[in-house]
């Protein structure tokens, strides 16, 4: 019996150890995709372009026993526990055949050998720490004594330095024709009479630009730098211009005089570049080629929509400057820029409706109704309903991403446990921050917990008249900190002020009471949830049909976050409804019945649109709008189209095509496979709905939020001290257009500032990942 035990159960405990084995290897496999997948959005390092993770399984349990990177250029495989050091010993050091094949930047042009001997000298010679450095007189030749640098210069002997006087290195790099001597990495040491530099230390950097002087009299001949065809040179200064163009005054004109920038320019071949040539007639003809494109591309449109943001002011500190983007949405998905509106100040709806129109009637002149709507983050109880029932063939819009944002705003004004929550917090954050002997605990605390310190970041400015951004960030900062008010609640410290001071008796209790925790949590958590999904609706800019979905999808993240945080769900779901009704329009119901990317397949197998989602009201709202977007001819005849679409749908081959989802490579997740079916299939497929078919193709296309181009800070602050100058606007105004047209034909709407905060913020992420699953398949 005890043979048969030891049979039965050694396979099990095999079998679980391979198990456990896989499971380990599998969750640090999906580490290092992941830190690929950030590298390859430009998150992480160079390396991971040619680097793929990939598991090696077991012959006998199929299971995976190990992870591995393959080489993507010669599909060579290496251990995965140090990919930083794969890279540099395969991909650096030239092991890899096919790594240096690779097209090679301008930069890359070899030097001349004399630069390259000069550059390898200087670069040995910094390696090596100085002690002194001995200037003397022999035979003609000047030759520098110490341990310092092996440098000795051809010349007239001029003086001789004492050695125990100065250490250091020569502040003057000598040019390449200098004669550099050394031996066993010292200079040869010399037995004459020391001589002192009247000016001292400072005489070494002047005394070998002297030397270097005569040598190049001596022998004229310079070493050929790399030299660049006519064309490479004017096709790499093309590039150059176009990059300080899209950079949109996040670099600076000013920048190409600096002499680092210059001496990088001499350095690949190129000649220096005129910063008033960039900023004048260069920038002139970039304009003048990028705006013919956009006004082509606009030609071919039989219609277009008018996105506008950034209606709402932001202050710097030389005032309060806005700028209005403007931007036309055509209906096969692209974006082009039409023009800025630099603002100061609030100013009425009246304006906005003048400069919306105007944009307009200059794009399609008196054929008005080429324009099938606008969207804006302002404006849509006044500005855009009067338009829209101005010229009754427009759909105008509000924007969902401020509509999202606003949402926030409306938890903190309405409901109780948002201004419990932000009252106790500023309670606590104050008194941390501004009684010393607790402050100097926190801090002490923190260095221990987290390895730095700093305040609790506390709104400026009473935070009623604010948003809740601040309060949101007081908050976040107090859950990060929560282990270290607890440890500064037994410090001594802590004891002693609140024998005397009542405050720090109740902030105490504070700490200690679990309620608040979890309402500080909640309060944190709802925000989060609305935050991210405004993220979302920023970055995939949703059309008009996905906005009810958008919402049924918010809130029922809402019921669940009322479930886990215990929370009365009525007062929560009126702040919801109330901010639903302001931002709702009836082409949200229309688009969504029309668009058959959201067609239901029934019982019977037919795709029919989802009228069962809409309410009666809205459905009467989806009637009357349909009839106004067409003629009075047409208006009893695209309802009985829509009478058959109803019940009749789309065939389901066409409907699948349309639904038809694929994986996106960068986020992972599904997406649909061609965005712009919806409208093709009514365009080509459902000719039979001929007054309904136009109403739908005008419809489904509308973008249903009005975010773009983001403008750089610096370039704002500028127009704010100098807006008066008419040329300055002018060079402001094209900058801006051809950064903007080339951000939007990348799909690129975050902006400079907001990529760089991310890198600083994610800057060890990929070494934290590596580190953690290190660490735990280690013990496996």
């Amino acid at each position: 019996m005890a043979a048969t035990t030891n049979t039965t159960t050694t396979p099990v405990d095999s079998v679980s150890a391979d198990e456990l084995t896989a499971k380990a290897v599998h969750k640090r496999y999906e580490g290092l995709v992941m830190v690929r997948t950030k590298a390859i959005k430009g998150k992480g390092a160079w390396y991971w372009a040619h680097l793929e993770p990939m598991l090696v399984q077991n012959t006998d349990t199929g299971l995976p026993k190990a992870v591995k990177l393959r080489c993507s250029l010669c599909d060579a495989v290496f251990s995965a526990s140090n990919p930083s050091r794969t890279a540099s010993e395969h991909l650096k050091r030239g092991t890899c055949p096919n790594f240096n094949s690779l097209a090679k930047p301008i930069s890359s042009v070899s030097p001349s050998p004399t630069t390259l001997a000069t550059a390898t000298a200087t670069q040995s010679n910094r390696k090596r720490s100085s002690s002194s450095v001995t200037l003397t007189a022999t035979g003609g030749v000047l030759v520098g004594s110490g341990s310092g640098s092996g440098c000795s210069y051809q010349a007239t002997p001029l003086a001789i330095v004492d050695p125990s006087r100065y250490c250091g290195e020569l502040a003057y790099s000598p040019s390449p024709g200098a004669v550099m001597t050394a031996s066993g990495g010292s200079f040869v040491p010399q037995h004459q009479q020391h001589l002192v530099l009247s000016g001292g230390k400072e005489d070494l950097g002047a005394l070998a630009m002297l030397e270097d002087s005569v040598k190049k009299l001596k022998s004229p001949k310079t070493s050929p730098g790399p030299t660049l065809s006519k064309s490479q040179i004017e096709c790499a200064v093309d590039f150059l211009a176009d990059w300080i163009y899209e950079c949109c005054g996040s670099v600076s004109f000013s920048s190409f005089e600096h002499p680092k920038f210059r001496a990088f320019l001499n350095q690949v071949g190129l000649p220096p570049v005129s910063r008033r040539e960039l900023a004048g007639s260069r920038l002139d003809i970039k304009y003048e080629e990028v705006k013919a494109e956009s006004e082509a591309r606009i030609r071919d449109a039989m219609f277009f929509q008018v996105a506008s943001n950034g209606w709402k002011v932001k202050s710097f500190a030389s005032g309060e400057e806005s700028l209005v983007n403007l931007t036309v949405n055509l209906p096969n998905g692209t974006s082009l820029y039409r023009r800025a509106v630099f603002l100061s100040g609030s100013l009425p709806s009246k304006y906005a409706e003048e400069v919306l129109w105007e944009t307009v009637t200059g794009i399609c002149g008196n054929a008005v109704q080429q324009c099938a709507g606008i969207v804006a983050d302002k404006f849509k109880a006044k500005a855009l309903r009067n338009l829209e029932n101005q010229h009754h063939w427009m759909v105008n819009l509000s924007c969902q991403f401020q509509g999202f944002n606003s949402l926030i705003k409306d938890f903190s004004k309405e409901l109780p446990l948002f201004t419990t929550v932000t009252e106790n917090a500023l309670k606590l954050a104050y008194f941390i921050n501004n009684t010393s002997q607790v402050r100097s605990s926190f801090q002490k605390y923190q260095l221990q917990e987290c390895g730095s310190a700093r305040l609790l970041r506390v709104p400026l400015r009473d935070h009623e008249s604010l948003n809740f951004g601040p309060v949101y960030t007081m908050i976040e900062d107090i859950l990060n900190s929560a282990r270290t008010l607890q440890l500064v609640l037994l410090d001594e410290t802590y004891k002693m002020v609140s024998m005397e001071d009542p405050v720090a008796r109740e902030v105490a209790e504070m700490i200690r009471d679990m309620g608040f925790w979890n309402d500080l949590e909640a309060v944190h958590s709802l925000v989060k949830l609305i935050k991210e999904m405004a993220q979302e609706i920023e970055t995939e800019r949703p059309l008009v049909g996905q906005c009810l979905p958008l919402w049924d999808d918010l809130r029922t993240k809402v019921k669940d976050w009322c479930s886990k945080f215990h929370i009365t769900e009525g007062p929560v779901e009126k702040v919801i409804e109330r901010r639903f009704k302001k931002n709702y329009h009836p082409a949200w119901a229309a688009a969504y019945i029309l668009d058959p990317l959201y067609l239901i397949k029934d019982m019977s197998g037919k795709y029919l649109p989802p009228f069962k989602c809409l309410t009666l009201e809205q459905e009467r709202e989806v009637d009357k709008l349909i009839t106004r977007l067409v003629s009075r001819e047409e208006a009893h005849i695209a309802l009985m189209e829509l009478m058959k679409w109803r019940t009749e749908g789309l065939d389901p081959v066409y409907a699948r095509a349309v639904q038809m989802k694929e994986r996106d490579p960068v986020t992972g997740k599904m997406k649909t496979a061609n965005p712009q079916s919806s409208r093709l299939v009514w365009e080509t497929y459902l000719t039979e709905f001929k007054s309904l078919g136009k109403v739908a193709v005008r419809l489904i296309f509308l973008h249903a939020t009005s975010c773009g181009f983001k403008c750089s800070w610096s370039l704002l602050r500028w127009v704010g001290a100098h807006g008066h100058s008419r040329v300055g606007m002018d060079r402001a105004q094209k900058l801006i257009f051809i950064a903007a047209h080339s951000k939007l034909e990348r799909r690129d709407f975050s902006s400079d500032e907001e990529k760089d905060a991310e890198l600083f913020a994610l800057a060890n992420s990929e070494d934290d990942v590596l580190n953690e699953v290190l660490v735990e398949t280690s013990s496996v």
